[in-house]
């Protein structure tokens, strides 16, 4: 859009006027942030219906992409780049006296996710509509974020995150279009003076679902999509007047929290109560909005694709089929080949305890009438597939076993299309997780790779860069991301390499000043910022990260006049409340923290940061900062990962194992401008295969190792007796589940290498620069575009090669 600078700061005197009835002087940076939001909401608001209107007037296919997360970050910045005004508001602001950052850092981080999953979510809606590809989400408001964390003595506390305190500026309510969700009661199927079967409900728990509706804005295109978020409600009731407390508690908590506390009976059933919620009214509404144009099924599976983002959506399926089948009179044939015509799904795990699975009585009692679908699934599964695959093969994969409801595989049969995330991802569900149902439906199966939105964590997260960048080859590859590729031509440009190294100091002199505010932690920005940020999780082995921290340490005390290359460790992880391991390796972190960097002998040598309550917007501030890149899973278990992808983008080199998508970043930056170590993916499945994996004789081989381990047990790190028992435990008594001690000697060999290359700045600059130049094919935009052309089958705006 265009908009003059004069224009803006008129109509931005007048909204505050309008809004809080005083002078802009008198008002605080949360008033002006909310008044700027409205203001920039109403801006969008003909492109936001233009938008919905032309998709229903060229009768689009329209994509609803179902995911229990979104983790959008802060929309204000990424609205005014797409929106294109940035600079006119920045600037407008700027000669009205106000403070753009500080109206920028009012606005609350959306409390809708926890990591990958969520912001990948975040990243495909803005590429859907910077596309011009008909695309809508659909997830839950949750009323409370996932939780804020702090940290008390080192261990983590988990308070309400009450993100919707001053409520969400970019949010539009639409109790028109709310739905009604039944659970519970009992439900019979009554025969019809026709013979049908129709049921009959008895005593349900009705929630009323009610959309509220954000605009997601397209790149400099005019378009905006709909992300919308369902809220439960008390339903309307014409007999009863009155609920109670605990009818009124039952609804709120569907969403009241992300990942409710499922180490109870109660919280996994308040889980399954929220993934029916969504899922309930999702599937109505775009029935509902399928029939505003069209007056036959007939071509439902041709104008509607629904994407299951992991395995939380899953009972889209069996909702489809409900209303199919209980609403529309379809025959049972008929519905089952619209929904697998309509339904594809994307896994994202090869962990076990992540394949969802609901035990049966829960299930029936919560959910009957879906209930009785899945059964009839699962029977018509058996029917058909038995004769040709044999009990054994289609017992392993039936919707229902061993006494449970199974989400993933109920996912893969009821779907056309089941994809992984990165090459080696996709191979392992073929060969090992969902080996049988690849043997059973292997035109079902392939893969695509994540992929990040480079305008939130270049454009936005990293200005100087950005503003480097364009200086150089131009602007195109705002929108082309690939062009970046261009930028390999000044490998050799001494000029150039020392304006990327001055960008760096730039990005970590601003992360130093936070902590320094924060945590009054004195950084060394010269030192190597070697930064781990996702979830924390055993499998992603931040304990192998620890231990190198110690390593280093000793090694300072022990050699004291020793020339060392300075380090910061930077860590930012929310673990699950439930997670008590996860819980201790933070616990122990913030010990080992504490030790370091009040030892006055280690000075700036060494410093170890774990940051609170990470987030989008925190990840927007240290991932420019980042010199070095952890993506050290144990090989096989991350399924792709992408915080490596914006990490390179940025251009920190990855320390990586050849784990999901590590391997593709190794292949389009080199292997020479990335630092790998340990077993592979085959090694660790030799190891299952043969069970001949044992810890203890890594341990017993490297007296290092020893003293290190042994560090955990003998008071080296105070405060720490229990939680260091516990991990030390896991390592020798319980066989190192995560192969940390099989992969330590090769981690730190990667290390000191760093240490050594690090301190030959061109060099260094050399390989940051190939990995800015390779990030672009990791563009959200080609992955998003990968799935409309091969999944989909919907249209968007080419990009330009």
């Amino acid at each position: 859009m265009k908009l003059k600078e004069a224009k803006f700061t008129t109509d931005f005197i007048n909204e505050i006027k309008a809004m809080y009835a005083v002078d802009l002087k008198e008002t605080s940076s949360l008033e002006q942030f909310i008044a700027l939001g409205h203001l920039i909401k109403r801006y969008d608001a003909d492109n936001w219906t233009r938008t919905s209107k032309s998709y229903r007037k060229n009768d689009d296919k329209q994509v609803y992409y179902f995911s229990i997360e979104f983790l959008p970050g802060r929309l204000l910045q990424s609205n005014l780049l797409n929106l294109d005004i940035l600079d006119t508001v920045s600037s407008g602001l700027k000669n009205l006296g106000l403070d753009f950052e500080k109206i920028c850092e009012a606005e609350p981080d959306p409390g809708l996710g926890n990591g990958g999953l969520g912001r990948l979510a975040a990243c495909y809606m803005d590429s859907m509509a910077s596309l011009g590809m008909a695309g809508n989400g659909n997830g839950i408001r949750y009323r409370y974020g996932l939780f804020k964390q702090v940290f008390m003595n080192g261990y983590q506390v988990e308070l309400p995150d009450d993100w919707l305190r001053n409520g969400n500026v970019w949010e539009v309510r639409r109790e028109n279009r709310a739905c009604l969700v039944r659970f519970g009661g009992h439900v019979w199927l009554q025969e019809q003076e026709d013979g049908a079967l129709r049921p009959v409900y008895d005593h349900t728990d009705d929630v009323l679902a009610v959309p509220y509706d954000i605009g997601m804005a397209g790149y400099h295109n005019d378009v905006t999509n709909t992300l919308r978020l369902w809220s439960a409600e008390l339903p309307p009731s014409a007999d009863q007047t009155y609920y109670s407390q605990q009818q009124r508690d039952n609804i709120d908590d569907i969403t009241k929290v992300l990942y409710p506390d499922d180490s109870n009976a109660e919280g996994r059933s308040l889980r399954l109560r929220q993934e029916y919620f969504f899922s309930s009214a999702g599937m109505q509404s775009i029935v509902r909005h399928y029939f505003l144009d069209h007056t036959s099924l007939k071509y439902f599976a041709q104008k509607v694709a629904v994407h299951i983002n992991d395995t939380h959506p899953t009972l889209v399926i069996p909702e489809l089929m409900r209303i199919l089948l209980d609403e529309y009179d379809c025959s049972w044939d008929t519905a089952w080949q619209i929904t697998a015509a309509t339904m594809s799904y994307t896994n994202h795990t090869i962990m076990q305890e992540a394949l969802e699975k609901w035990p049966i009585d829960m299930f029936k009692g919560l959910l009957p009438r879906i209930y009785q679908i899945v059964e009839e699934i699962d029977r018509r599964y058996r029917v058909e597939k038995t004769p040709i695959f044999g009990d054994n093969v289609v017992d392993r994969t039936a919707p229902l076993g061993d006494g449970q409801v199974r989400m993933a595989y109920l996912a893969v049969i009821g779907s056309h299309s089941v994809n992984g995330v990165a090459p080696l991802h996709t191979e392992l569900l073929k060969k090992d997780v969902l080996a049988d149902l690849y043997r059973i439906y292997p035109e079902k199966f392939n893969n695509k790779t994540n992929g990040i939105a480079d305008r939130r964590w270049l454009e936005l997260a990293n200005r100087p860069l950005t503003k480097l960048i364009d200086h150089k080859i131009g602007t195109d590859w705002h929108s082309n991301p690939k062009q970046l590729q261009t930028l390999s031509a000044f490998e050799n440009d001494t000029e150039f390499l020392h304006q990327l190294a001055e960008v760096k100091a730039i990005n970590k002199q601003k992360l130093a000043d936070y902590v320094q505010e924060k945590m009054n932690i004195t950084l060394n920005t010269s030192a190597i910022f070697d930064v781990q940020i996702k979830r924390l999780h055993a499998y992603k082995r931040q304990l192998l990260h620890a231990l190198e921290i110690i390593r280093e340490y000793l090694d300072i005390k022990d050699h004291p006049k020793k020339d060392v290359t300075p380090r910061v460790h930077i860590f930012g992880a929310k673990a699950a409340p439930s997670y008590h391991y996860a819980k201790s390796v933070i616990k122990v972190i913030n010990a080992l923290a504490d030790l370091v960097n009040n030892d006055p002998t280690i000075g700036d040598k060494l410093k170890v940061v774990f940051i609170p309550n990470y987030g989008v917007s925190l990840g927007e501030l240290i991932i420019p900062a980042a010199d070095i890149s952890e993506q050290i899973s144990t090989a096989s278990k991350e399924a792709s990962g992408t915080s490596n992808m914006k990490l390179m983008t940025n251009g920190a080199l990855s320390l990586a194992t050849m784990d999901g998508a590590n391997i593709d970043i190794v292949k389009a930056a080199g292997a020479e401008n990335e630092y790998t170590f340990g077993l592979t993916a085959d090694d660790v499945y030799g190891y299952y295969h043969r069970g001949d994996y044992r810890a203890r004789t890594f341990y017993d081989d490297n007296p290092e190792l020893q003293r290190i381990v042994g560090s955990l047990i003998d008071n080296m790190i105070p405060g720490i007796t229990t939680e260091g028992h516990e991990i030390y435990d896991s390592l020798l008594q319980y066989n190192d589940e995560y192969f940390v001690l099989a992969d330590y000697a090769a981690y730190v060999a990667k290390q000191e290498k760093i240490s050594h290359d690090f301190n030959d700045v061109e060099a260094w600059q050399k390989r940051s620069l190939a990995n800015i130049a390779a990030s672009g094919t990791f563009s959200a935009d080609y992955a998003v575009a990968r799935y409309a052309e091969d999944i989909w089958q919907v249209p968007y705006n080419r990009i330009l090669k």
